[in-house]
């Protein structure tokens, strides 16, 4: 929580207030302590240090400028120390846009990822050794063309814009690309890898995709090529235009030259492009992850295919399995169908046989008694009476009711027994409501 900050005015004091009257004591100081001091920081240290080697102030700033121009010596002596190549010491102060300025600071094996403290340290470094007042000193030539050289390095990298244009063009920091021998023999991935970290750092999108090795995912190795194909590169190429005049007399060739100097970076933009590309492409031609990720995708097509083609000839195989099952069903209930209306029918024949034979039995039992008369002979008329009833009563009673009633009779003899069965099977039916009372006079 930040504070909060509050004036607030002193209170106002009264007209009759004086120091003498007004004035009151609320405490006292403390009682004095002894302490002993003892004389500490760097001016006690440099005195001390004159008294004991009984040195002037003069005397005492020179040993110790000496002895930090060694220590600095000593200190840079390690990231920022490389070997001084004597044609470098050589070189002209006024060809100085030809000159490596990374070499000539000693920073070669750093380039583009030079912090700019390193740069500062290797100036000083540098500046100590090559300064003209300490080569005159020593009594050599007062040759100061390195140390313009030295000037004109560190003028260059300090300027960010004009670093960045060095940058640009800077050959020493190029890696070049393996043959298929070196790549074979060293490992694919291990001299590539630099080379694509060397030509990323001219990439407007950062951080920028690794090649990876042999267990990189096919997403990681297509967006890596897909990075560089669509490559989004911020070189240019002003560190080699031509100079352009400063005068105003000659404006025309001033002109002349900015289109010249425009059209050459074009070029080269262009040109660099399709070194790039062709770059890209011959390590896309040689990767094995690709030819594989190929075959895998071949594989998985086949695959595929293969799975599609059995499952339709499954599926065809089930659809004509399914209609041959169908047409199988359909073929044994129809000759389910066939069975059951021949049983049907054979039922029906038989039931109609048996209808048939226990009509006979009841008309045969009135028959075999005499016409329901106990003696003598019966008229025409009663027997027709008798033979119309049997028929009414056969009539209304179904085959089942048909046979039970044919039971009954069977083995009756007698008049008076069959008449019973008859007269019992009619009261029965009008009771139902079959037939009317009365309608069978016979059999009453």
């Amino acid at each position: 929580m930040a504070a909060t900050h509050a004036s607030l005015p002193l209170p106002v004091l009264s007209g009759d207030w004086s120091a003498d009257k007004g004035f009151k004591a609320i405490g006292t100081l403390s009682s004095a302590t002894q302490r002993n001091i003892e004389p500490v920081g760097p001016h006690f240290l440099a005195h001390a240090r004159r008294k004991r080697h009984h040195r002037t102030f003069s005397e005492d700033e020179r040993i110790q400028a000496q002895e930090n121009v060694k220590k600095v010596e000593d200190d840079d002596s390690g990231e920022i120390s490389e070997p001084e190549d004597p044609l470098m010491l050589q070189r002209d102060a006024k060809d100085w846009k030809g000159q490596d300025h990374y070499a000539v600071l000693g920073l070669s094996k750093y380039r583009y990822r030079a912090t700019e403290d390193q740069i500062k340290r290797a100036h000083r470094k540098k500046v100590l050794r090559h300064h003209p007042d300490k080569k005159a000193a020593a009594g050599n030539t007062e040759d100061d063309s390195f140390f313009k050289c030295i000037q004109k390095a560190t003028e260059v990298l300090l300027d960010p814009v004009r670093r960045r244009q060095f940058d640009s063009v800077d050959e020493g920091a190029e890696v070049e690309p393996p043959t298929k021998k070196q790549a074979q023999k060293a490992g694919y991935f291990k001299l590539w890898n630099p080379v694509f970290i060397s030509e990323g750092r001219f990439s407007k999108t950062q951080p920028v995709p690794r090649l990876g090795d042999n267990k990189s995912t096919k997403e990681d190795v297509e967006h890596f090529y897909n990075f560089w194909y669509n490559f989004d590169s911020w070189r240019s190429f002003e560190y080699q235009d031509e100079d352009v005049p400063d005068d105003n007399e000659n404006r025309d060739q001033k002109r002349h030259v900015e289109r010249k100097n425009n059209n050459a970076r074009k070029k080269k933009k262009t040109e660099d492009t399709a070194r790039l590309r062709a770059l890209v492409d011959e390590c896309l031609g040689g990767d094995e992850r690709i030819k594989k990720f190929r075959t895998e995708e071949r594989a998985s097509k086949n695959k595929k295919r293969l799975d599609r083609e059995a499952a339709e000839k499954k599926a065809k195989e089930d659809a004509e399995k399914a209609k041959q099952d169908e047409e199988k069903l359909q073929k044994e209930k129809e000759e389910a169908d066939k069975a059951e209306k021949a049983e049907g029918k054979k039922a029906k024949d038989a039931a109609k046989n048996a209808a048939k034979k226990n009509k006979r039995v009841l008309k045969s039992s009135v028959k075999d008694a005499n016409y329901l008369q106990d003696s003598g002979v019966a008229s025409a008329g009663h027997i027709d009476g008798v033979l119309n009833d049997v028929d009414l009563v056969m009539g209304k009673i179904d085959n089942e009711e048909l046979a039970a009633l044919a039971a009954k009779l069977n083995g009756k003899k007698t008049a008076a027994d069959v008449k019973a069965v008859w007269v019992t099977e009619v009261k029965r039916l009008v009771e139902a409501g079959t037939i009317k009372e009365g309608d069978a006079k016979t059999m009453t």
